[in-house]
């Protein structure tokens, strides 16, 4: 008997056809088996996938439970007494910080938009947590900060800025050495300790815990430092353990075709002479021209008023901004560095220039050495040209003004600007060329500002008002 109960007789091609379907039948139920088989482990395959990406990626969801979550938890930290800060009080008691929305979460940078008595700010922190931030091992001694002196204070701090900044290997000239702006790379840190001299007793330990985990945030540090000496950074407004907040300002967007929301837009002055204000004797053209003056303004700043040059490795429109008066801010600095920290980016091992680029500041590779130079080949002013100037002044944004004499000028400029690299040979680390190139963009601006009608001086440095810093906020 054969597999189905047929006989092995006369009828053997009946048979042989059962025999077949038989084998058919067997081999598909495998094939069957394999297929659903499969189908289960890709399906377990996606869902470990989902829970990954769940873990990884939306588990650091910006979220407003989160965010009051942790704003509640620096409160408890601040009635522990574990941290303080000058804006603690009026976060945690008086409630005169009101929370608005989560802005983003970003590789556990927190980001909250509030309005701290009436006035809108920004709260960040690097760090969710206080507890995340190293503490000052100094205190870990029995009554070491009752007997810290501020002199002490001042000494640790110092030390910390001048690590922070990249310029802990840079000789303390008493004079700094700097520029107009008098950002010496010794007088850049000795700038917190000017703040710190006048306190007259000693410091508690919630103080110096919270002093330690601001130190420790880069940008908190750079920007705390540089707005007593520009006016084109965001301005640090006060403190609360490790989360700080800076000015509001609306950041700009790549698909505004002028970048930055020009609706609020208030130069005082112009009010007086036309009741009308801003928007009724200046264009969006002519605004544009204005805030473009105001990066050339924060180029030249950057490159000449400290010792060491300040480089911009990440120029978008959402890292800047514009104050009422037009002037451009910086308000994203985690890719600044100062000449020394630079350099120690760049020189890195190579195989071709590809490898010694560092997002928008780039050098290039010795195939003898195979190693990056340390000296950047471009420049701030290329990058802006390239990323900012360019999109603004196209022909195709101008339309039929795209052929005036003056725009066409302008046009050839910002493309020679984003096109010329800097010559190591030719500048050593500023550049006649680069000079030059600003000096005509600067020039033909100005005229067309002028042919706008108005002053060519629009815009000043943002006034603070109202709020006294407190030894936290040095």
């Amino acid at each position: 008997m054969l597999p189905g109960g047929l006989a092995s007789g006369g009828g053997g091609r009946g048979g042989g056809l059962c025999l077949l379907q038989w084998l058919g039948l067997r081999l598909w139920s495998r094939r069957g088996t394999l297929v659903f088989a499969l189908l289960w482990f890709g399906s377990w395959l996606f869902l470990n996938g989902l829970v990954l990406v769940h873990r990884s990626i939306l588990s650091d969801y910006c979220t407003d439970d989160k965010s009051k979550r942790i704003l509640q938890r620096l409160c408890l930290e601040f009635g522990e007494g574990s941290v303080t800060g000058d804006m603690c009080e009026d976060l945690c008691v008086l409630r005169l910080v009101e929370y608005k929305r989560c802005l983003y979460y970003e590789n556990g940078k927190k980001v909250i938009e509030a309005r701290w008595r009436g006035n809108p700010v920004i709260l960040k922190s690097k760090l969710e947590n206080f507890s995340s931030y190293e503490p000052l091992g100094i205190l870990d001694y029995q009554d070491t900060a009752e007997e810290l002196s501020p002199l002490d204070v001042v000494f640790y701090a110092t030390l910390e800025v001048r690590n922070s900044l990249g310029l802990a290997g840079e000789d303390e000239d008493e004079d700094g050495g700097g520029g107009g702006g008098g950002g010496g790379n010794g007088s850049l840190a000795r700038l917190w300790g000017k703040k710190l001299k006048s306190r007259d007793k000693s410091y508690s330990r919630a103080e110096l815990a919270s002093l330690w985990s601001l130190l420790q945030q880069e940008e908190f540090t750079f920007l705390r430092v540089l707005q007593d000496l520009s006016s084109h950074v965001a301005r640090v407004l006060g403190s609360c353990g490790h989360f700080y907040a800076v000015e509001y300002l609306s950041a700009g967007h790549a698909w505004d075709q002028n970048i930055f929301s020009l609706d609020d837009v208030a130069v005082p002055g112009l009010q007086e002479q036309n009741g009308a204000g801003a928007r009724g004797r200046w264009t969006s053209r002519e605004m544009v021209h204005r805030i473009a003056l105001s990066f050339l303004d924060m180029v030249w700043h950057f490159d000449n008023d400290f010792t060491h040059k300040l480089h911009l490795c990440d120029i978008k429109p959402e890292n800047f901004a514009i104050r009422k008066d037009l002037t451009v801010v910086a308000i994203d600095v985690d890719m600044a560095f100062f000449e020394p920290k630079m350099r120690d980016i760049l020189d890195q091992n190579c195989s071709s220039d590809d490898d010694c680029n560092f997002f928008d500041c780039s050098s290039r590779c010795d195939p003898m050495k195979r190693r990056c130079s340390p000296t950047r080949r471009n420049t701030n002013l290329q990058v802006i040209c390239e990323k900012i100037f360019r999109p603004w002044f196209s022909p195709t944004l101008l339309g039929a003004k795209a052929g005036l004499p003056l725009q066409v000028e302008l046009q050839r400029a910002v493309q020679e600007c984003s096109e010329t690299d800097r010559s190591e040979e030719e500048d050593g680390g500023g550049g006649r060329g680069g000079r030059d190139i600003h000096q005509r963009l600067l020039s033909i601006l100005n005229r067309l500002v002028q042919e706008g009608g108005g002053s060519a001086e629009g815009g000043g440095a943002w006034e603070g008002k109202g709020h006294v810093h407190t030894a936290l906020n040095f």
